[in-house]
């Protein structure tokens, strides 16, 4: 077994284990961020970005924000234009 210092690829992972990273990317981020060192912190910003931007990749509908919470949405759904 080979050592992997910053994870397995994103592009290697398979989709439940993507999504299964980047849940537990988010929900440790607070924690790095206030207690972290500098480095853990880069690193974990550069996993994050890494397996964000796979998931964009393969998932792309799923990250469409809903109109309404969008201000030419919501402008649209009051009916104001331009």
């Amino acid at each position: 077994m080979s050592h992997r210092p910053d994870g397995i690829p994103g592009r290697d992972l398979s989709d439940a284990a993507l999504v299964r990273e980047v849940r537990q990317l988010h929900r440790t981020r607070h924690a790095t961020f206030l207690e972290g060192s500098e480095d853990a912190f880069e690193t974990h910003t550069r996993r994050m970005l890494e397996l964000e931007r796979e998931y964009l990749r393969r998932f792309p509908d799923a990250v469409s924000p809903d109109p309404q919470r969008t201000r030419a949405g919501r402008r649209r759904a009051a009916g104001l234009t331009g």
